[in-house]
């Protein structure tokens, strides 16, 4: 098994996942958890932009738009794969 961070960044088209953690710092941190992207929550991801920035998500019943700087932060699981 890889011990690379798997990020929201690597997550193909079509893929549902699970947030494991939000890193970065301060203000950028804290708006990324504002978007409701926070532990545990499942996020499938629906589009990726025709240049690869920014992703768009569907969480929390709504559909977000992500650059990839920003889903770089965030580790994810797959969902068959959640141990916790």
């Amino acid at each position: 098994m890889e011990n690379e961070m798997f990020t929201l960044k690597n997550v193909k088209i079509g893929q549902t996942v699970k947030v494991v953690k939000v890193h970065g710092d301060g203000a950028v941190r804290r708006r990324i958890m504002d978007m409701g992207i926070t532990k545990g929550t499942v996020i499938y991801v629906r589009k990726v932009a025709p240049l690869g920035d920014p992703v768009e998500l569907n969480l929390r019943g709504y559909e977000l738009s992500l650059r990839k700087a920003d889903a770089a932060m965030v580790e994810v699981a797959e969902c068959g794969e959640e141990k916790a």
